[in-house]
């Protein structure tokens, strides 16, 4: 139950001990050995990777990079979607001394050159023949490249290209160079140091290139053990991977960290596969963006729309009691006994179905990052019986820097400092953090640099933030995103957005409104439940623009913005919108990789669509 949260107790020991990835990672392998570290699903079969095999892996995949001629620093770029080769081939390289960098699968043939050569890449691992083609396009355009590794080898029977190798044919090159030579892959894993460059995180971009974020052994090892204390794991959890691997939220707080406590790691099918994976695997840990939190409540809302009244009915009545004990919970007040009896049965009869649909029943913790969070939304997943703790942290901090106690959560906070990160306010109001988790710097970027982190050692986050009395952190939003009216009204718009996005009719929103009169909203509509709503009430339509033309639809929407604007002030309230008539997917530049809308680009792009809202157009 919510209110019984003693089996959530910090673990404060070093688990697995080392400064650096190499050391982590094999003492991990050498303690746990026969002990399931990875499963992934295969031919409809979810197959287990013990320690031993992982390590075994990465063994050989480290002194085939050696056998090819990398030296300790060189960088290996690793090209496909999230998959337990994806962390062979990064533990491999680690374990070689080497840099890893992250691809995106759909980044372009042009995004790929300039990532590849911005590192001076040495070799890239790709997922198949799609990703491969992008390579052999840009080959000749990079001096540095030695040698592409395919992981899958379906529709290339008839490939054959001297610079090109399987994963399975450098697996065999590294064990026969380990016979070879002896202690060469001890001596390769002892060669890094804490201050070492680990891994590149390439930035989203939006205003510009890319920048590679230089993130030392030391920045990600620094945080686990302050994790271990807020949300701690351990070998009998399990948990997802489906995040995309080159973002650090699932490359730290996914791989990394279940490397460090021994969490099991399953590898969805593909990312359309998502909620069925979640069912089957039921994850007692679950990480996830609140686009993908998002995504369940409007589930089980549209769901709810179809069932019989009194099914209806009983769900009101059970979230209702649920709502009732998080009153008490977050208000720390003790829960009436009368209450535990309701709710226990509000329980059975309702609530665990609806844990059960989306597989969340076995969750312990649930927790959410990357973008802000409407606090209604996690209000509703404590309701259901399971804690939801925001964090918030950045590229630059490693992944993390504040995080909500699952005892002690407070709604519209991103929670307290991680132990040894440091907070400050500056005098215009930026989020300053310092610690051992700051990032090295901007590959190639020294003026950039130098802007983000200051000569104490400040990083400069370009978030507003607040901290109160109890050390809880407020993100107010980016400090390039205040909106100031034409009034001089400062409007910080995720909060509203957050607001918008809770509908399960939209899926995200960019407020417009900087120097201008009154604020508007680009809004995209969620499709698949807009399209059930258009069908349900014999709305006409042949496309998804014509969808998003109708009549129907923008008054439903309209119907949506109504009930925000009455939470908000008459001058922060949206007057107008447009719905974009694209139906977008991450292969889009105007959404992140973690399915955000990026502001600056879609205030570029949709320049007339904006000006038509406050011309009368």
């Amino acid at each position: 139950m919510l209110w019984k949260l003693s089996r959530i107790r910090p673990i404060n020991d070093i688990v697995i001990p080392g400064d650096t990835l190499p050391k982590v990672f094999w003492n991990a392998v050498t303690t746990r050995r026969s002990k399931v570290a990875l499963r992934q699903k295969e031919l409809g079969i979810w197959r287990e990777v013990t320690w031993t095999q992982f390590g075994d892996a990465a063994r050989e995949i480290a002194m085939g990079l050696v056998a090819l001629g990398l030296q300790p620093g060189d960088v290996v770029s690793i090209l496909a979607n999230t998959c337990k080769e994806w962390v062979f081939a990064d533990m491999g390289a680690l374990c070689a001394g080497l840099v890893t960098s992250g691809i995106y699968p759909t980044d372009s043939v042009a995004q790929c050159e300039y990532l590849c050569s911005d590192s001076r890449t040495r070799v890239v691992f790709v997922e198949d023949d799609e990703q491969l083609d992008k390579i052999l396009e840009i080959r000749d355009r990079l001096p540095a490249l030695v040698k592409i590794v395919i992981f899958d080898l379906d529709g290339l029977a008839r490939f054959s290209d001297p610079h090109a190798l399987s994963l399975q044919a450098l697996r065999e090159l590294g064990r026969e160079y380990d016979r070879a030579h002896p202690g060469e892959f001890e001596l390769r894993g002892n060669s890094r140091r804490a201050s070492d460059l680990a891994i590149l995180v390439y930035t989203s971009g939006t205003t510009g290139k890319p920048k590679g974020a230089m993130i030392s052994h030391g920045n990600l090892v620094s945080q686990w053990r302050g994790l271990n204390k807020v949300v701690p794991q351990d070998e009998s959890d399990s948990r997802m991977a489906f995040l995309p691997l080159c973002h650090i939220v699932e490359r730290q707080y996914g791989a990394f960290f279940a490397l460090y406590t021994g969490t099991v790691l399953n590898f969805v099918e593909n990312p359309d596969t998502v909620p069925e994976n979640v069912r089957e695997i039921a994850p007692t840990i679950l990480l996830a963006v609140p686009r993908v939190w998002e995504k369940f409540y409007s589930s089980v809302v549209i769901a709810l729309a179809e069932a019989v009244r009194p099914h209806q009915w009983l769900y009101a009545w059970a979230i209702a009691q649920g709502h009732s004990v998080v009153k008490h919970v977050l208000a720390g007040t003790p829960v009436p006994n009368s209450l535990k009896l309701r709710y226990r049965l509000a329980r059975w009869l309702a609530l665990d179905n609806v844990r059960k649909t989306i597989g969340i029943h076995r969750s312990r913790i649930l927790m959410t990052g990357s973008a802000p969070i409407a606090p209604d939304l996690i209000r509703w997943y404590l309701a259901l019986g399971i804690p939801m703790v925001e964090g918030w942290g950045q590229t630059e901090s490693a992944g993390i820097g504040t995080l909500n106690p699952p005892d002690a959560i407070r709604l519209a906070s991103t929670g307290k400092a991680l132990e040894s990160v440091e907070l400050r306010i500056a005098d215009n109001g930026e989020l300053l953090l310092r610690g051992p988790c700051v990032f090295m710097g901007y590959l190639n970027q020294p003026e950039k640099t130098a802007e983000t982190i200051d000569a104490e050692g400040w990083l400069h986050t370009g978030d507003v933030g607040r901290i109160d009395a109890d050390d809880y952190v407020t993100i107010v939003d980016r400090l390039k995103d205040i909106i100031i009216t034409a009034g001089g009204k400062n409007i910080t718009p995720s909060e509203i957005e957050n607001e918008l996005k809770f509908s399960p009719y939209i899926t995200d929103a960019v407020l417009i409104g900087d120097r201008r009169p009154f604020v508007t909203a680009l809004v995209m509509i969620d499709h698949e439940n807009v399209e059930k709503f258009a069908q349900d009430n014999d709305v006409a339509f042949s496309n998804y623009a014509s969808m998003t033309r109708a009549p129907e639809v923008l008054a439903l929407i309209d119907r949506e913005i109504a009930r925000v604007n009455a939470k908000f002030a008459r001058v922060e309230q949206v007057k107008s919108f447009r719905l974009i008539e694209i139906q977008l997917t991450s292969e889009d530049e105007e959404l992140t990789p973690t399915m955000k809308l990026k502001r600056k680009f879609v205030n570029e792009k949709y320049a007339a669509l904006i000006e038509s809202m406050y011309s009368g157009q």
